[in-house]
């Protein structure tokens, strides 16, 4: 068996990181934007990717394998080995060539997500940050009298609004 089908697999692989890439890049403009219809629509666009991934991968694996019992190698041998010492010529260099694209697009893609969980974890501040303005706090509260209070009494709990104003 030749390593056609591995690579076929590995440029399925590239062509979807690609893909996911894309809209992760369109990700990052709908957070700027906070538009959020369409980032849930996207999300679910990305599951799928995602989805198809996992897939692709499993058959990539199972591919490994096969070529792995037919050369008489162990299952677990990882497509950098397969490169360094079981192939050479045209395949070697497909191999090659398709791996190292792969490689490139996830670490683009890793980058491109830690930019939008920055942008997530900043988001999200900015709404609690908002949320604690709005809230008062228990010092700014003064619809009473004073009351003098002693160690075993504790503060009254009040919820945002003052239902006896």
């Amino acid at each position: 068996m030749s390593v056609q089908p591995i690579i076929d697999h590995l440029q399925t692989l590239t062509d979807l990181h690609a893909s996911l890439l894309q809209l992760s890049v369109q990700k990052t403009e709908l957070l700027k934007d906070g538009e959020m219809d369409a980032l849930r629509e996207l999300l679910n666009k990305e599951q799928k990717h995602v989805q198809a991934l996992n897939q692709i991968e499993q058959r990539r694996l199972d591919a490994v394998a096969t070529w792995a019992k037919q050369h008489k190698l162990d299952s677990t041998i990882t497509v950098s080995e397969m490169i360094e010492h079981h192939t050479t010529g045209a395949e070697r260099e497909q191999l090659e060539r398709v791996t190292l694209k792969l490689a490139e697009l996830v670490v683009e893609l890793r980058h491109q997500e830690d930019l939008n969980r920055q942008l997530t974890k900043q988001s999200l501040q900015f709404v609690q940050l908002s949320l604690d303005m709005m809230q008062p706090s228990m010092k700014t509260i003064n619809y009473s009298n004073k009351q003098t209070s002693t160690s075993t009494q504790t503060p009254p709990k009040r919820s945002v609004f003052d239902s006896k104003a």
